[in-house]
């Protein structure tokens, strides 16, 4: 009996040997990244890089897993790390404390990584993230918007190319096209997205039009992105 004793009963004994030996990158400790980075360590991932310049606030306490008020104005991924080695001190886990910009991506050494989750809120930072994960021949999986969004039964990984209703995935559709990318794996919903009841500035960008968001979406989202890169390197079938 190990920590990895019931994962087994479902996945084998050898997939549970494959994910300990198996690098994954997270790009951003929000609510999806979060709940995967978990995810991934729990089923038995043996080595993780998270990356994020974030620090937690007190707006990040309705669904973000390193968020509690003990934790508020600490580094994200310094939370998360103390939290993950709690899980399995035998981790082997890498933190960068950055946003990924184009000046500042080729600090992150890619040719280390197995699979990729971009977690991250921007266009800009997402797009470079496929361009590097397609360069390098990693698989990736980018998520689009879980902000303003209430039913998560209605979340899916599927190609870019088959997403509706994502304000950001039709964004994230017209710039892949216009670089010639295609065959992106996503995480999407299919919600119409609602319109917040009440506006707010985010905090840290002083950006209009913050979007409401619920713990049971971005968190979910984020098991979902686990299950698909734990069933994709394990070779598991449903």
């Amino acid at each position: 009996m190990d920590a990895y004793t019931r994962s087994a009963m479902l996945l084998g004994r050898e997939s549970i040997d494959t994910l300990q030996q198996t690098h994954v990158a997270v790009f951003g400790v929000g609510g999806v990244g979060g709940h995967c980075i978990e995810a991934l360590v729990r089923t038995g991932v043996g080595e993780i890089t998270i990356i994020d310049n974030d620090v937690v606030s007190i707006t990040n306490l309705n669904r973000q897993i390193v968020a509690l008020h003990s934790t508020i104005g600490k580094y994200k991924v310094d939370v998360m790390k103390e939290r993950l080695l709690d899980i399995n001190p035998e981790l082997k886990i890498h933190t960068y404390k950055l946003f990924i910009l184009q000046d500042t991506i080729d600090q992150i050494d890619f040719k280390k990584f197995d699979y990729i989750v971009d977690a991250v809120d921007t266009v800009s930072a997402k797009l470079l993230l496929i361009e590097y994960a397609k360069n390098y021949k990693i698989p990736i999986i980018s998520s689009m918007g879980t902000g303003n969004k209430l039913d998560p039964t209605k979340l899916l990984v599927c190609d870019i190319s088959k997403t509706s209703y994502c304000p950001l995935a039709k964004v994230m559709r017209k710039e892949l096209k216009n670089r010639n990318i295609s065959n992106v794996k996503v995480l999407s919903s299919s919600e119409n997205p609602l319109k917040p009841l009440i506006g707010e500035n985010d905090e840290n960008t002083h950006k209009k039009s913050v979007p409401g968001s619920v713990a049971f979406v971005p968190n979910v989202a984020g098991m979902v992105i686990a299950k698909e890169i734990i069933l994709d390197i394990t070779k598991t079938t449903k």
